[in-house]
């Protein structure tokens, strides 16, 4: 089975690539390498993965790269309010239109499978678990982007959508402005962090889970297709202050202070509901706390702040 990804060399797809590389599939790459990352590199002594350097919008190029696929996976994106707020024209020709001209040149029989963002809820009603037939409310660029990305997906016949919870763990394309990733990172160099909203609760996945639930896509495609999937840990709807308390239990000099003023740009407060892609039979592998010993032993290695996309 053929697989183009856009955005390949990202986060996401600096983890998912070899994973189904290893797994016998042949993979093409399409992606503008914008922050000079060298992620793939390992990826080359495949010969069954084809790199091009190239932009996701370019859709002379994109209708020849798509002759082959069976499977399209469009991971290219401006990801983040704050990059999003930077670039406001590059996040809705990115995020949305590219995505609408994936879906108009893909053929009927082309598989789509793509991840958006359970941020798409916005603010969910307290104690109310957020279900993929909750209304979803974004309240940023970002999120509007990736909600109108996933109409377009969905209106074909022939795709899924996996609503990822707020992704964590080290990649060769590490991020360190996600929040997990962002509060151990904090916690293992500054031993302390202010909080502001540490009320606000957020729904978590490991990027390794991430990679295992689209390859979970594909095997079982035809059963899960023309749905849309929340992907996250059933027992990590935590808010920010019980972030901070389960990081603690790996960095006990971890210091964190809830600030008694000011507020979070960052309105997201939402739990999540799981249910559907666990019964399809996905089951993640990382525990928040597998992933905090990870990152730990990551950040032993990565001493700046390059890896992140702001």
């Amino acid at each position: 089975m053929k697989i183009l990804i856009t955005g390949g060399a990202g986060y996401i797809g600096s983890i998912l690539t070899p994973t189904l590389l290893a797994k016998g599939y042949e993979v093409t790459v399409l992606d503008s390498f914008m922050f000079g990352q060298n992620s793939l590199a390992d990826c080359c002594q495949y010969d069954t993965f084809n790199v091009v350097r190239g932009d996701c919008r370019n859709e002379s190029l994109v209708k020849e790269l798509l002759k082959d696929a069976d499977v399209i996976i469009p991971l290219a994106a401006l990801v983040g309010a704050p990059l999003c707020s930077r670039d406001q024209i590059g996040t809705k020709t990115i995020n949305y239109e590219a995505v609408k001209m994936l879906c108009d040149l893909a053929s009927p029989e082309q598989r789509i499978l793509m991840p958006v963002t359970n941020s798409g809820y916005g603010i969910g009603e307290a104690g109310k678990f957020c279900t993929e037939e909750s209304p979803l409310r974004p309240i940023s660029l970002y999120g509007t982007t990736k909600v109108d990305a996933e109409k377009a997906v969905l209106e074909r016949e022939n795709s899924i959508t996996f609503r990822l919870a707020t992704v964590f763990g080290m990649s060769p394309r590490m991020r360190v402005d996600l929040l997990v990733n962002d509060f151990v990172y904090r916690a293992f160099y500054d031993r302390a962090v202010v909080i502001f909203e540490g009320h606000f609760k957020r729904n978590y996945i490991h990027i390794r889970d991430v990679a295992k639930v689209f390859i979970h896509g594909i095997e079982n495609f035809e059963a899960m297709k023309g749905k849309p999937y929340n992907v996250g840990l059933e027992d990590a709807n935590l808010s920010k202050l019980e972030l901070c308390a389960e990081i603690k239990k790996y960095l006990p000099s971890f210091v964190y202070l809830e600030a008694p003023i000011g507020e979070d740009p960052d309105k997201r407060d939402y739990i999540v509901s799981n249910a559907r892609i666990l019964k399809t039979g996905f089951e993640p592998e990382w525990p928040l706390g597998r992933g905090i010993r990870e990152l730990i032993k990551g950040y032993t290695i990565l001493r700046n702040t390059v890896y992140s996309n702001v």
